[in-house]
């Protein structure tokens, strides 16, 4: 087809790597997404070099791609770039593969073996609140990640971490670091096997949670024994049980099931020190309903204050901030007509502060999350875990996740941001927290109380 024969949407007369470089920092998408949104609409084109991108806002449109035309799309080349370190996992993983993968996956991701994963969740969050102090201050996107770490290493993977914790973080801390050098540089593949500057880390930081996935693996496999966890699934299915395949689906399944959750948790712990009423409704259930006891599975269903609070925090601050497909074939959109290769965005940041969508959309207001305000906006306007076929597969793990670890903390403690503490979004592979979270322990009364008594 003639390139007269395809109509684009409004957007940039200039091509990206000039004008971004000249209006945006490099390293800050969402601005450029929301500058595109305001300039030119829900539907914005532009070109990085020869390569067409669009952008949307629309979540008609949204829907269009991720659901309707989904067969059409493969994951576009910033995640083909996470292939230096997950391989040929869920994420990255196209068509007969990914299928298989999923597959194999899904029995770990029942209803009722979420449930089981309950008490191992509360327990892991215990004991982090038992080795806190009240009065302390400690950086709470630190004690989220290593928390969520263990409960992913032992819910999906029967596999205690101990003082490995702290080296898995730092390793996955040190490739969040390079994240935009692995997605913007030319040929990133081959420097980062030379050591060049800004990437040097990448290796040994990789080599360090190879060693660990490589440990758990063995492990699985000297013990002899079925306990029925996602690890012992994979290592009995023909499509996921080579030492190759079985890296690459465990990395990027341990990778995914903590970073997104914990991300979350730590934006949920901000937004509940900046709104004082919201934390109280958030109190107020939780005590009502546990009392002096530990939440269970079965309280997670009774939990829907809690539940709307983490969904409330999702909106505003999505883990997935943004996705993107590339078209394998020449495709309509609404009105235009668009080739292959067209590599479409959509990002959750921008979608979910939309105000036609959400009534004052900047505020914490969990409220509107209660059935009869999410009757108010269009499905596709909030979608923090994806959509279609390609939708997290642990989307119900974390919400239930989510709400025990919330009812299990905010039962005994109060967490406070550090007056003068810089809080920046940074958008890497998750919404991360640039400056981490410093904040303040305070325990309940109730619960100072109960222990001298």
């Amino acid at each position: 087809m003639r390139s007269s024969d395809y109509r684009f949407p409004p957007g940039l007369k200039y091509n990206l790597i000039w004008y971004a470089f000249r209006k945006f920092r490099p390293a800050d998408p969402i601005a450029l997404f929301q500058y595109l949104v305001d300039e030119f609409g829900d539907v914005v084109h532009y070109k990085i070099g020869p390569k067409h991108i669009v952008f949307l806002n629309d979540p008609a449109l949204i829907r269009e791609v991720l659901v309707v035309q989904n067969d059409n799309f493969t994951k576009e080349r910033t995640v083909r770039r996470t292939k230096m370190l997950l391989g040929e996992g869920m994420i990255t993983s196209e068509g007969s593969v990914h299928r298989a993968q999923r597959q194999a996956a899904q029995p770990a991701f029942h209803r009722q073996r979420i449930q089981h994963y309950a008490d191992t969740v509360v327990e892991e969050t215990l004991r982090t609140c038992d080795s806190w102090r009240d009065g302390q201050q400690l950086d709470i996107a630190q004690e989220m990640m290593h928390l969520t770490l263990r409960i992913v290493a032992r819910t999906l993977f029967n596999t205690e971490l101990g003082d490995e914790v702290r080296e898995l973080a730092d390793a996955i801390n040190r490739i969040m670091r390079l994240y935009n050098y692995l997605v913007a540089l030319p040929a990133v593949e081959t420097l980062i096997h030379m050591r060049v500057p800004g990437l040097a880390g990448f290796t040994p930081a990789k080599q360090k949670l190879d060693a660990i996935v490589a440990r758990m693996i063995e492990n699985h496999r000297k013990s002899g024994r079925d306990n029925g966890d996602l690890l012992d699934m994979m290592l009995q299915a023909p499509e996921t049980s080579s030492d190759e395949v079985l890296r690459d689906q465990v990395i990027t399944i341990f990778l995914a099931g903590f970073e997104t959750v914990a991300n979350a948790l730590i934006w949920t712990w901000y937004l509940l020190s900046e709104n004082p009423d919201p934390e109280t409704k958030l109190t107020s259930e939780i005590e009502g309903l546990l009392g002096a006891r530990r939440p269970t599975a079965e309280d997670v269903p009774q939990l829907k204050y809690t539940e709307m609070v983490f969904a409330e925090s999702m909106r505003l601050y999505p883990p997935a901030w943004a996705m993107g497909r590339q078209a394998r074939e020449d495709f309509d959109l609404g009105p235009y007509r668009l080739p292959a290769g067209t590599t479409i965005l959509a990002s959750q940041f921008i979608t979910q502060r939309d105000a036609r969508h959400f009534v004052d959309p900047l505020k914490f207001n969990p409220e509107r999350f209660a059935a009869a305000g999410k009757a108010t906006f269009p499905k596709f306007s909030y979608f923090p875990f994806g959509a279609g076929y390609r939708q997290c597969i642990g989307e119900a793990l974390a919400w239930m996740e989510g709400s025990l670890v919330l009812a299990a903390i905010a039962r005994t403690w109060r967490l406070r941001l550090v007056p003068g503490h810089p809080v920046q979004p940074q958008a890497l592979i998750t919404l991360r927290s640039k400056f981490g979270m410093q904040m303040r322990l305070e325990k309940k009364e109730s619960q100072v109380r109960q222990r001298s008594a």
